[in-house]
């Protein structure tokens, strides 16, 4: 007879999920963080770094752990994009950082942007970007500035405490919650309530990957509930109470998907719950195998939001929520820009910088301005717009004119208003191409081109495949790449993305359809006029993309 032989079962290896039991790390990122919590670099930092310089940092902090605290190196100058996915960190890093500060709900009070404006002018060479998440970034910061601008920030209520990292990163909320004449719910409480109960508690300093809140009553959704992780969307149920209904589950970069509605309400006293239950399935299920896998929205997808409910319920709160209404459509704009009334017979001012693009002096005018004109209380947005509230109606053309006079557009071009851009490679690691400068100087061009032109068309500038823009939600989505010019030679430009809208579908790409940097706007001028030129009454951007001639679209 043949010997008896044995067969080895081998044990899935799953995808990380804690909750399932595999709990040993399955790549360098996960091993880093079950190493040492990324909250403990802080000390490090303080006590070690700052001290001894840029040259002490243990790499596996400088890379992973500073992200907890808002630090990333930026990019070394002179790297050209072709090289940005070949090179070791160790020849892309720059021995100065970016620094992330986190703004719950975009607010700010005159000494908070004081504050913000001076350590911009103090320690980062005057930079200061307003993001699409309403956070401020400053570049060129030295480790060494690090303690000091903590503790000035920390002075006026303000940190940087996992504005970046595999963590609860800031949350957005509408920056006129309490305000707006229009408003479902001012779901500020709610938001500061998370914030001050989880933020900067090991209990979630450990996610898979990076997980995004936003909380809003906002009838204009600016918060843009249907990327990110959660959102609570204020609505009001069939017995007229105010609450929230929550979307779990979406994000853009390389495979974007859309938030899909648990299709429950919950009311206002039970949404830290909520959101800690919501948070805990991700740390607990959330896929840690495959860093590109480990997002919410792959989890959601592959269970579908009743089981995901039903895990919600059953394993995190206990209790069932009950059924509640979706939330009314948005408004065609989400920004916030322009004069418009508070509930309070004042007026807000929203204005429209430059991509974002600020500076410490600028802010401290802000500063002034909102001093002078309001009570000092000035808003950033999810759109890299300020507003500046409590304006007596008298004054809102004298601040209106006044901001004008500094390049902050109260009643901008469609193109100033309706442009973002990411960081690009100036800054950024990751980037391919130029991108703040280069859409600067687009919206400045098509300004003089199309000097008549309204329609609300968003154009949104990547310097990277990763969506940091919305490039696949913008009406022309533009994701920085390398292209071959008309000489053959290999140079900066741009694949297009067409038609995206938040919510309803993502842009489409074009067979073949890419432009140069140069080139840009040229081809962004020939698309919008064939639109305007095309479009039937009422008909959007998008809706026209949808069945416009190919040849319209190159």
């Amino acid at each position: 007879m043949p010997p008896a032989t044995t067969t080895t079962v081998r044990r899935p290896r799953g995808e990380g999920q804690w909750a399932l039991g595999y709990r040993e790390p399955l790549n360098k990122n996960e091993e880093n963080k079950k190493n040492d919590d990324g909250l403990n670099v802080r000390d490090r930092i303080i006590q070690i770094y700052s001290k001894a310089g840029f040259d002490s940092i243990d790499p596996a902090d400088l890379r992973g752990r500073f992200r907890w605290y808002g630090l990333y190196t930026q990019r070394k100058p002179g790297i050209d994009g072709g090289r940005t996915g070949s090179l070791p960190d160790e020849e892309l890093d720059d021995r100065y950082f970016m620094m992330r500060v986190r703004i719950d709900g975009g607010q700010l009070d005159g000494p908070q942007l004081r504050t913000v404006a001076d350590i911009a002018t103090r320690y980062a060479r005057g930079t200061a970007d307003i993001t699409d998440r309403q956070n401020i970034q400053y570049h060129w910061i030295r480790i060494e500035d690090v303690p000091a601008i903590w503790e000035a920030l920390e002075a006026v209520g303000l940190h940087t405490t996992e504005a970046c990292g595999d963590t609860p990163r800031v949350m957005i909320g509408c920056p006129l919650a309490g305000i707006a004449a229009d408003e479902v719910i001012d779901a500020t409480p709610q938001l500061r309530e998370v914030h001050d109960r989880y933020i900067g508690s090991p209990e979630f300093s450990n996610l898979p990957r990076k997980f995004k809140s936003a909380f809003s009553g906002c009838t204009a959704h600016c918060t843009v509930h249907e990327i990110n992780d959660v959102a609570f969307v204020g609505v009001v149920n069939e017995d007229g109470e105010v609450g929230y209904q929550v979307f779990v589950g979406g994000g853009l970069s390389t495979n974007p998907m859309f938030a899909r509605s648990l299709g429950v309400f919950v009311r206002p006293e039970q949404a830290h719950e909520v959101w800690k239950g919501v948070v805990s399935v991700f740390r607990d299920y959330g896929y840690r195998r495959l860093r590109h896998r480990a997002r919410l929205k792959f989890l959601v997808s592959d269970w579908g939001v009743e089981r995901f409910r039903q895990v919600l319920q059953d394993e995190y709160l206990g209790y069932a929520l009950p059924d509640g209404p979706e939330p009314a459509a948005p408004l065609p704009r989400r920004d916030h820009v322009g004069i418009h009334p508070q509930n309070d017979g004042k007026y807000y001012v929203g204005f429209a910088p430059r991509v974002g693009r600020v500076n410490g002096e600028l802010l401290g005018v802000v500063a002034d301005l909102a001093e002078r004109y309001g009570s000092g209380r000035v808003r950033t947005t999810a759109e890299q717009k300020m507003v500046i509230l409590d304006v007596p109606a008298e004054h809102t053309e004298a601040l209106a004119d006044e901001l004008a006079r500094h390049d902050l557009q109260v009643r901008p071009s469609t193109f100033r208003r309706q442009t973002m851009a990411c960081t690009g490679i100036e800054f950024c690691k990751l980037a391919i191409v130029e991108t703040k400068q280069r859409a600067m100087d687009m919206v400045d061009e098509l300004e003089k081109r199309l000097p008549d032109f309204e329609q609300p068309v968003t154009i949104n500038v990547n310097g990277c495949p990763n969506a940091c823009a919305r490039i696949q939600v913008a009406d022309i989505g533009l994701k920085g790449q390398l292209v071959v010019d008309e000489n053959g030679d290999q140079v900066e430009g741009f694949q297009i993305h067409l038609g995206g809208a938040l919510g309803r579908t993502f842009g489409k790409k074009v067979r073949g359809l890419k432009t140069t940097s140069a080139g840009l706007t040229d081809y962004v001028e020939r698309v919008v006029r064939a639109y305007d030129a095309q479009r039937a009454e009422g008909e959007t951007f998008a809706e026209w993309v949808g069945r416009a001639d190919e040849a319209d679209l190159k």
